[in-house]
């Protein structure tokens, strides 16, 4: 069964579960998916707000653009409980096998792109938070400071599975995003959580 078709509790229950999947992608897509979600709610309640009237315009496309992501984050978290069957696949395989090294190192390097995929949701999201909580209902700031949180740790959690997957291959130029993908992350984080100083 999908997951989407599950309650909380199942969902909890099948990460908990000694399976390979859902695993840490899946868990990071969902964090993302609530981050957005949160990120949106914000921007949708300030829009019913008549004292931001100045602010409607903007946190309607933060409304629309949240609601993007968040659906974006939800297909990554689905797709990644089927990403790394092909590296168990290949492990499985004969340590005499020729072929296994090269099917590994492949595998591995597919099984990178859909946490990479998280990752790159994951910092616009916070991007968007951070301007929610600036601009956003002040009541509703908590929230939206939860979305960048929340979307940020994604990010972080994210990057370390590609880092993971990536390890024997330390030329490839996706680690590079890496580094600025979590970089730009953190430093809105640091952003956000500095005006509560």
């Amino acid at each position: 069964m999908a997951s989407r078709a599950k309650t909380f509790d199942e969902l909890l229950a099948d990460v908990a579960a000694a399976t390979p999947a859902p695993g840490g992608g899946s868990a990071a897509g969902w964090a993302c998916a609530l981050a957005a979600g949160l990120v949106e709610m914000t921007a949708r309640f300030t829009l019913g707000r008549a004292d931001h009237a100045a602010r409607h315009e903007r946190m309607a496309t933060i409304a629309e653009q949240s609601a993007e992501l968040r659906r974006r984050a939800g297909e990554l978290a689905e797709r990644e409980l089927h990403a790394y069957e092909p590296v168990l696949e290949a492990l499985r395989l004969p340590t005499t096998d020729l072929d296994r090294p090269a099917r590994l190192d492949a595998a591995l390097s597919q099984a990178a792109q859909t946490p990479l995929e998280i990752a790159r949701v994951a910092g616009e999201v916070a991007r968007l938070a951070l301007e929610a909580a600036r601009d956003g209902a002040p009541h509703l700031r908590g929230d939206a400071l939860t979305g960048l949180l929340l979307a940020e740790g994604a990010c972080q959690a994210a990057a370390q599975l590609v880092r993971i997957n990536l390890a024997g291959m330390p030329r490839d130029l996706r680690l590079i995003e890496l580094t600025e993908l979590t970089e730009s992350a953190a430093a809105t984080r640091a952003e956000a959580l500095s005006a509560d100083a």
